[in-house]
């Protein structure tokens, strides 16, 4: 199907599906959303790493590229019951944070949304992802994700270890400027968004493979 075919879709149906999906059929539509969903699923029950009380994960990369792939909308709800049935599976221990799945899910939303973006150009597949990643990084990580955690920290009283940061680093007070210094740079949260953008990159030949295959991602 050509672009500009696509480009005949009323507005609501882009919100719902990407390019790639309008261009499939209602079978594939509904096969690649439950394949996406799955990998969600697994995504939060085997590629979570924790170390101590530092954690790596490949939840970006799944949910960035699942609503690459799938859309805005649809990405945001494969992503947002992935990470809810993940944490069914494997809680470690811990209570169900809704912030972790709203940030997760808006990893993909906003994936899908850029991803919307006209550039006819065989760059403009990196230039989205750049943008993706700079908008992902500022509304879910250092935003959604870490003002979730801030709270509740907050409400319910910060770790010494959080205490003795802001007292080493910034005089005593743990504002939420604080806090997400001490989950970024201390908990090594910005490392794990720079392995996760990274990988999204590398994964480009891929994912051009893909829209190559039906209406092109880029």
């Amino acid at each position: 199907m050509s672009s500009q075919s696509l480009a005949t879709y009323p507005a609501w149906k882009r919100v719902l599906f990407s390019d790639f999906m309008l261009s499939r059929g209602k079978a594939q539509r509904i096969a690649v959303v439950g394949v996406m969903a799955a990998l969600c699923i697994v995504s939060n029950m085997f590629l979570e790493i924790k170390f101590f009380d530092v954690q790596f994960s490949l939840t970006i990369f799944v949910s960035v590229l699942t609503g690459m792939l799938i859309g805005p909308l649809f990405g945001f709800f494969a992503v947002f019951l992935g990470d809810f049935l993940g944490y069914v599976y494997n809680s470690w221990g811990y209570i169900y944070m809704p912030w972790v799945g709203l940030s997760s899910a808006l990893f993909a939303l906003i994936a899908g949304l850029v991803m919307g973006i006209r550039i006819r150009k065989k760059w403009g597949i990196y230039c989205k992802l750049a943008l993706i990643c700079l908008i992902t990084f500022f509304v879910c990580t250092a935003g959604v994700n870490s003002a979730g955690f801030y709270f509740y920290n907050k409400y319910s009283g910060f770790s010494t270890a959080v205490i003795e940061y802001a007292e080493s680093h910034f005089g005593g007070t743990v504002s939420y400027f604080v806090y997400v210094c001490y989950r970024l740079i201390f908990k090594l949260q910005i490392l794990n968004s720079i392995v996760n953008y990274a990988l999204l990159f590398a994964a480009v030949p891929l994912i051009n493979l893909v829209g190559a295959k039906g209406a092109p991602l880029a």
